[in-house]
């Protein structure tokens, strides 16, 4: 019988931290910065139009926007310290910072925009820094609901750019767009592992060329383009307008830069999960720092007066095309994004692709983060809870991004800010996530130096807690067990003695399900045991160490064992089913 390892036939050929020859780093780097840049442009364009906004202005916007997306998707990939996520994780304008820009420039022009967006910057940051504040909304539910409104919002004002072509060439049209996506999927399913890294870029590459033939490639918007372009003079400058426009709009401006922070943490988390020839669990210290160099971007972009940036959905999608997670590709993007801003004949060259061919390309890659979103939700089993809270989620926030629930009164409620789908349906979730949290059973907690010494404390903590609950013996002879084994694995990620004598743990006990659920909150380790309890699936009896000896032990005594690992410090969620009953471990 063959083992896990060699059933899983891992579909990544490049890890992040993998170095894969240059020809496919700048491939993959080449290859994100095409598709992405089309909206990295068309959004500024839009908001400054729509607003009235000068050419000038805009020549600017567009430059600022292709710029600062480069800068922010190479920070993303790097990691300095607490900033960047270490992963490949696109940055460019968002779509749902479009209503309250053009507000911001309609009321007070560019210095107005640059000082709410300086403002708002603010708000992922401080997020970053207290992320584990938020765990309770880092759940797979909220995750995934969030990854499948995605395309469901994005696709059908896709869609509506194949009636942009001509009456003359209305057939050219779906021709094109089809013959994008047999190209895309063939040479995906069918062509060897070398060639499917360039499956995207084939694919545009061909429709494309099949489009110019067909007559639909803008030859005309290539030649009026310069070749260089830096323009400065049309920077409007820093003002500080803190009048009552600003005022008034703050707030829609913080709450969209919430939303997208949520949007990012999301990217973070589904990188991950596709980045990693074995699963692992999620490393939210990385979460934390995309959430930074989210915040970094914004800044960026208030400083030059421009549509902030944020993740945009390319990166998870072409990873899974390609096979192709090595960082080293997100810094190869942001490098080709910096040249692309100074050499607007370039630009042009890739905005005259067909819009066929563009949306052929986002169908693929956007159904294939809606099939991660699902596959998120379902993660370790659905009850009716998780059916209740992804289901309506997912169905308002499809009925607002369509104008199906109550348009008239969203359009006016903070801006329409709720007709964009992802907010609202992300909103959805999150309120029914904390409705579930505030309505749970009551938890007992108990506070502690995190030392072996305490075990006898705790021990008093969860029989009282047990009794409670009405289980007998046998049940708090398995909460010690589960309790004890957490509590030394957590102290022997730390030799250093001193440093441990510092550290504290929070223990948490509540019953769901018919389960007990202990959470652990202790000062920060290097190791995450969600990981080493998996690999342990994998690993022969005869080569067990003493700390893996205890790992293999919760993992038999518990029925699930979640690790999240934040700068700050650790949060161990054991749960332990009641005898005769236990879940497969997660």
């Amino acid at each position: 019988m063959s083992n896990g390892r060699e059933r899983r036939a891992p579909a990544v050929r490049y890890e992040p931290g993998e170095s894969p020859p240059a020809a496919v780093v700048l491939g993959g780097g080449l290859q994100l910065a095409v598709l992405g840049i089309s909206s990295i442009i068309l959004i500024p364009t839009i908001v400054i139009r729509v607003a009235g906004g000068t050419e000038a202005y805009l020549s600017w916007a567009v430059f600022g926007a292709v710029a600062v997306s480069g800068i922010s998707t190479a920070l993303q990939a790097v990691r300095l310290g607490r900033v960047g996520a270490g992963y490949v994780l696109f940055m460019g304008p968002a779509g749902a910072y479009i209503g309250v820009c053009v507000s911001a420039l309609t009321e007070g022009g560019p210095s107005l925009l640059a000082t709410l967006v300086v403002a708002s910057s603010l708000v992922p940051i401080v997020i970053s820094m207290r992320l584990a504040l938020f765990r309770r909304l880092l759940t797979p539910t909220i995750v995934g609901t969030v990854n499948m409104l995605i395309p469901a919002t994005v696709l059908p004002v896709v869609f509506t750019r194949l009636a942009d072509a001509p009456d003359d060439t209305a057939l050219a049209t779906p021709l094109t767009a089809v013959a994008t996506v047999l190209v895309i999927s063939g040479t995906f399913l069918k062509a060897g592992p070398k060639l499917r890294l360039w499956a995207p870029l084939i694919g545009v590459v061909a429709g494309s060329a099949i489009g110019a033939w067909l007559g639909l490639y803008d030859f005309d918007l290539v030649a009026r383009a310069p070749w260089i372009g830096l323009p400065l003079d049309e920077w409007p400058g820093i003002g500080l307008d803190l009048g009552p426009a600003f005022v008034e709009l703050l707030p829609a401006f913080v709450f969209v830069a919430l939303i997208g922070a949520i949007q990012t943490i999301v990217g973070a988390v589904a990188i991950q999960r596709v980045s990693w020839r074995r699963p692992r669990a999620v490393d939210y210290r990385a979460v934390e720092g995309a959430v930074t160099a989210d915040g970094i971007g914004k800044l960026l972009s208030g400083l030059t007066a421009i549509v902030p940036t944020q993740t945009i959905a390319v990166s998870v999608p072409t990873v899974e095309l390609t096979g192709v997670a090595a960082r080293r590709v997100g810094i190869a993007a942001g490098g080709v994004l910096l040249v692309l801003a100074f050499l607007p004949k370039v630009v042009a060259l890739i905005l005259a692709i067909p819009s066929p061919v563009v949306v052929a390309y986002l169908t693929v890659v956007l159904a294939m983060s809606f099939a991660r979103g699902m596959a998120e939700v379902v993660q370790g089993g659905i009850d009716h809870r998780k059916g209740l809270i992804s289901g309506v989620a997912f169905w308002v926030g499809v009925g607002c991004q369509n104008n199906l629930l109550f348009p008239a009164l969203l359009e006016e409620f903070a801006g329409g800010l709720l007709r964009n789908g992802i907010t609202a349906g992300g909103i959805v979730a999150i309120l029914l996530t904390l409705f579930l949290e505030a309505t749970g059973p009551r938890r007992s907690r108990i506070e502690a130096e995190l030392d072996s010494s305490v075990l006898p404390r705790i021990r008093d903590f969860l029989g009282t807690f047990a009794s409670r609950s009405g289980w007998g013996p046998e049940m708090v002879d398995r909460l010690d067990a589960a309790s004890e084994e957490t509590l030394l694995t957590l102290i022997g990620q730390d030799d250093d003695r001193e440093k441990r004598a510092r550290r504290r743990l929070l223990l948490t006990a509540r019953k769901e399900a018919g389960e007990a659920v202990l959470e652990f909150v202790a000062a920060s380790g290097e190791e995450n045991l969600q990981n080493r309890i998996g690999l342990l699936v994998e690993t022969p009896d005869d080569l067990l160490v003493e700390r893996e000896v205890s790992l293999r032990l919760l993992r038999h005594i518990a029925s699930s064992v979640r690790h999240q690992q934040f700068h700050d410090l650790d949060i161990v969620t054991v749960h332990v089913g009641t005898p005769g009953k236990r879940r497969a471990n997660q």
